[in-house]
């Protein structure tokens, strides 16, 4: 049932993509080719000079670890019943 529903959004969106493109000239289409080029580059660039950027940024610095505390429970716990063997009765 989904898998039908994807496929017929795919085939709708190939559709409308061809027939946007078979309307505009192969001058405009190779401009549209070479605009996203140059738009997907310089993005890929940026991310690349960035990345790189960052790290050293941190380098002076060093992550602090701690270790984890014993969790509290309660004296009279369902779960901790073997140390504490008095049968339900209240002690005096």
């Amino acid at each position: 049932m989904i898998r039908r529903i994807v496929i017929k959004i795919q085939d709708w969106t190939e559709d409308k993509l061809r027939h946007l493109c078979g309307r505009i000239t192969p001058e405009k289409r190779l401009a549209v080719i070479l605009v996203m080029f140059l738009v997907f580059g310089i993005t890929s660039l940026y991310i690349f000079v960035s990345a790189i950027y960052q790290i050293g940024k941190n380098e002076g610095q060093r992550i602090e670890i701690e270790h984890i505390d014993g969790l509290k429970l309660q004296q009279k716990d369902s779960i901790n019943q073997f140390n504490f063997n008095n049968n339900g009765r209240e002690q005096d």
